[in-house]
């Protein structure tokens, strides 16, 4: 299992450069967990894209549905105390920090392609590029 971030999941879902990684990452793990917040996280790229009408509504429906159907039985609460050390401890948004907390509840990897994150919690977190 490993836990991947909302963008990773854009990465699958909406082409661009690196759909062909978030591609390879599943096919060779496709046990993917995020926190419950990754649904409003993908809404919210998602919403993006109708605004710039690069999708209609009907394939963001779409894409939204399926990612939920990827992650279904994978989304996890995390706890407030944990997210909150790891804000104090980095200067990540608590936001990037619930998947870095669930990543470290579930002793797996955070995959994401965030600078910010990634310099932060090198124990924890990998390059999907990496990957």
């Amino acid at each position: 299992m490993i836990v991947v971030d909302s963008n990773v999941l854009a990465y699958l879902y909406l082409p661009g450069e690196h759909t062909a990684a978030a591609e390879a990452l599943l096919e060779s793990d496709a046990d993917w967990a995020a926190p419950v917040l990754w649904r409003s996280e993908f809404r919210n790229i998602l919403a993006g894209y109708l605004r710039r009408e690069s999708l209609t509504f009907e394939q963001a429906h779409r894409i939204q549905t399926e990612a939920e159907n990827l992650l279904a039985g994978a989304e996890y609460e995390v706890d407030s105390l944990s997210v909150l050390e790891l804000v104090r401890d980095s200067e990540c948004s608590a936001y990037d920090c619930e998947f870095v907390a669930l990543a470290m509840k579930l002793g797996t990897k955070l995959i994401t392609m965030d600078g910010k994150i990634l310099r932060a919690f090198p124990s924890v977190a990998v390059a999907l590029a990496e990957n």
